[in-house]
């Protein structure tokens, strides 16, 4: 199943909901899809969909989900790949009225480096992301923070013994 997801702003995100019918309408997506639309007014004519949802109903998607298909939230991005799901993600734009700035731009480059997602820079080339996921074995994350806890007790003991 592929879960699409894109958060609770109050923002639409019509451009990626209308790219996911057409690609399910070339048969580009054979696997069943179902959305969380948000404050989208497009609504998505080949696939199921719900505009909000609960957290324990949001987990239980990304838990069944095979791909996780969003917009640029860190949140959503770190929960799916923390769970081992692969993720397209595409930035919101401030140029069709999806958020106030480009922000995700960055945050999606970050992780994009990171080479834990699939970054799609341009929803206009989904169909080519779609075919990345299939032949990609991405980075698993790890956190790196017993790395953070460690260097500030270091730091800690340094202040420590200068006292």
């Amino acid at each position: 199943m592929i879960f699409v997801t894109l958060g609770s702003q109050k923002f639409q995100f019509d451009r990626l909901l209308k790219k996911i019918d057409e690609l399910i309408d070339k048969g580009i997506i054979t696997d069943e899809v179902f959305a969380q639309i948000g404050s989208s007014t497009y609504l998505p004519q080949n696939y199921k969909y719900t505009r909000f949802m609960d957290r324990e109903e949001f987990s239980g998607h990304i838990e069944n989900a095979s791909l996780v298909v969003t917009h640029g939230g860190t949140g959503v991005i770190m929960g799916a790949v923390k769970k081992g799901k692969k993720v397209i993600a595409v930035p919101r734009l401030a140029k069709y009225g999806e958020h106030v700035d480009d922000h995700q731009l960055q945050l999606l480059h970050q992780f994009d480096d990171l080479g834990i997602i699939c970054y799609c820079k341009d929803v206009d080339k989904l169909d080519e992301c779609f075919e990345e996921v299939r032949n990609t074995v991405y980075r698993p994350y790890v956190s790196n923070t017993r790395a953070i806890i460690d260097s500030i007790e270091e730091f800690l003991g340094k202040i420590d013994k200068h006292s």
